[in-house]
């Protein structure tokens, strides 16, 4: 369900975001060019998902000198998205990230995941796993230009993509297993 509120904001919404605030509800809301986006918090199965993916790529960020982390606000006050998990190129993070080395992002139902890329690629995140249980599928991107392309190789990772998570998803939850080529 999407509701727009055209206009100046009333004091209901005003007031529930403030609830949502006070309350940390609001830990994935997410503010885009100065509209404000309120996510739910996920269901449980998406955490054990990020915690599987922060397995799966935790001795790979390490081996390439990366520092990974939860979720994060990528962009400034005014304008960000908040990805499940991030790889970063400096352990020193910030409330608000200009950009990111890697995201990842966890499809949940009614979610914007693929709408956010353009916003990824403009502030030069090089990489992005996209982990969608429903299709059972995980989705790698490398960023070319402004936009992102499928990629088998991660060159930030030194790994071949469907290698990297086949490998670990073979010892975890069949919601992270990549299809064999060929096999649908």
């Amino acid at each position: 369900m999407k509701t727009v509120v055209l206009g100046s904001v009333p004091p209901e919404i005003e007031a529930m975001i403030e609830h949502r605030h006070a309350t940390g509800a609001d830990l994935f809301d997410e503010v885009w060019e100065g509209e404000y986006h309120m996510a739910p918090a996920p269901h449980g199965a998406h955490g054990r998902l990020e915690w599987e993916m922060a397995v799966i790529l935790r001795p790979l960020a390490q081996r390439a000198g990366l520092y990974d982390t939860g979720p994060f606000n990528l962009g400034e006050p005014t304008d960000y998205r908040v990805p499940d998990a991030g790889l970063h190129r400096t352990s020193k993070t910030a409330t608000w990230n200009p950009t990111a080395a890697l995201v990842v992002e966890i499809v949940s139902p009614d979610d914007e995941t693929w709408a956010k890329l353009p916003f990824y690629a403009a502030h030069h995140a090089d990489e992005v796993v996209i982990v969608d249980p429903q299709d059972r599928r995980v989705t790698w991107l490398v960023r070319v230009g402004e936009r992102y392309e499928p990629t088998e190789q991660s060159t930030l990772l030194d790994v071949a993509t469907c290698r990297a998570i086949r490998r670990r998803a073979r010892r975890t939850s069949p919601a992270t297993r990549v299809p064999r080529r060929g096999a649908g």
